[in-house]
């Protein structure tokens, strides 16, 4: 069973959206923020990394940060550029890219059932993040960053979500990056109630992006029984703000890498010890992958195609037969000597649309001295890692288009 809530959201009024939506918090960096917000105050940015308001030497994780979050946000309030429901409502979220769309329910998930492992992980968190998540979350007494869900596609749904969607749109925006959002509400009792059965007889939810905002809210909820033992389970810090889509129509970019030195080898040295694991052949162009198992190399102005060889993985190993472990355990671990890429500053990620021609521009200025490009991840791989309670490799999903912050916010201390 998976329970999904419906909320009174906090939202912009439709002619603000555009320019009130914004990228998530974690795919930018200060810098990159601060040139995407200028000119515009409303951006929701400012409310969910307001430290692109301070020097780059303010630490992000203080309280003055929060607080100014919380101002932004109040702001946006005070001049009725966000406005709240007067009742619960669930929420239909579709955004378009390319010509492929993916419709997704906005509605509050529950804490209970991510810690009773029904809201089914694939990550592991890092416990500063989550502090940080916590922190804001329980300064500004509202969730803001939604928890991007999938199921396994439902038909009962489907036609569900088809007939809610054929009315026109209370929002309808294309973004800078040529993304088009559409946004509807569905206010209507016996509606509210159908999504709420259907959604009611899956037999699990689980987390595409955003297990720090997930984990965040069971440590906001955690920090609520601590002070008040004799709280109920309907409160608002039971629930964290999700969007959740069928499997089917979601998208993964391939997650490429790139590595700062050989480590004390040539490029040689280093293609004769890849041979031991992978079938290694000279390209004329540019590597693309067209396959599982297959990735490209690019050092030196050349371009590789390597294939992994039968034996040099298990393929009925849900983590090991992934593509980003398969170069790691056979690559970029025991040849270039990188055994951890969450902390290893020699290597980088390059994820989304960028492509190959990025991975070029990177070695050939020098930053670089090689760039692997890899096939991407399928979510039945992901979906399989999480059924069978594994962990996916670091940085190997890059979901696109990515959800805008701003549509819908839980606001805590309001009606559900």
């Amino acid at each position: 069973m998976s329970t999904l809530k419906p909320f009174a959201a906090l939202r912009p009024r439709p002619e603000y959206a555009r320019e009130v939506a914004a990228p998530p918090y974690d795919v930018l960096n200060a810098a990159e923020a601060r040139r995407l917000v200028a000119g515009n105050p409303n951006s929701f940015l400012r409310v969910n990394k307001a430290e692109l308001e301070f020097d780059d030497d303010t630490d992000p994780y203080g309280e003055v940060v929060y607080q100014r979050g919380k101002d932004n946000l109040q702001r946006l309030i005070d001049e009725q550029i966000l406005v709240q429901d007067t009742h619960p409502c669930f929420y239909l979220y579709r955004l378009t890219m390319d010509g492929q769309s993916q419709t997704g329910l906005v509605a509050l998930a529950s804490v209970d059932e991510y810690d009773r492992g029904t809201i089914v992980k694939h990550e592991h968190t890092r416990p500063e993040k989550v502090a940080d998540r916590a922190d804001h979350i329980a300064f500004l007494q509202a969730q803001v960053g939604p928890v991007f869900l999938t199921y396994r596609h439902d038909p009962a749904i489907a036609q569900l979500f088809a007939r809610l969607t054929a009315a026109s749109a209370a929002v309808d925006f294309v973004a800078d990056d040529d993304v088009r959002h559409e946004f509807w509400i569905v206010d209507d009792g016996e509606a509210i109630g159908e999504i709420g059965a259907a959604f009611g007889r899956l037999p699990a939810l689980y987390i595409a992006d955003g297990h720090h905002r997930s984990q965040a809210a069971s440590e906001v909820r955690r920090r609520q029984q601590e002070k008040h033992a004799d709280q109920t389970g309907d409160g608002p810090h039971n629930c964290f703000l999700s969007v959740a889509f069928p499997d089917r129509e979601l998208r993964i970019l391939p997650y490429n890498r790139v590595i700062r030195d050989l480590g004390g080898l040539t490029i040689e040295q280093v293609l004769e010890h890849a041979s031991a694991n992978f079938e290694v052949r000279l390209c004329d162009t540019p590597v693309e992958p067209d396959r599982p198992h297959c990735c490209g190399m690019y050092c030196a102005g050349r371009w590789f195609r390597l294939s992994a060889r039968p034996g040099s993985f298990d393929p009925a190993d849900p983590t090991g037969s992934i593509d980003a472990t398969i170069l790691g355990d056979n690559f970029i671990a025991p040849i270039l000597g990188i055994t951890d890429p969450k902390v290893d500053r020699r290597i980088g990620f390059v994820g989304g649309r960028r492509g190959v021609g990025e991975l070029i521009k990177l070695v050939d200025s020098g930053e670089y001295a090689l760039a692997f490009s890899l096939f991407a991840t399928s979510i039945e791989q992901l979906l399989r890692v999480a059924d069978a309670g594994a962990v996916m490799p670091p940085k190997s999903t890059w979901f696109e288009p990515k959800l805008r912050s701003g549509m819908a916010v839980h606001v805590f201390g309001t009606s559900e």
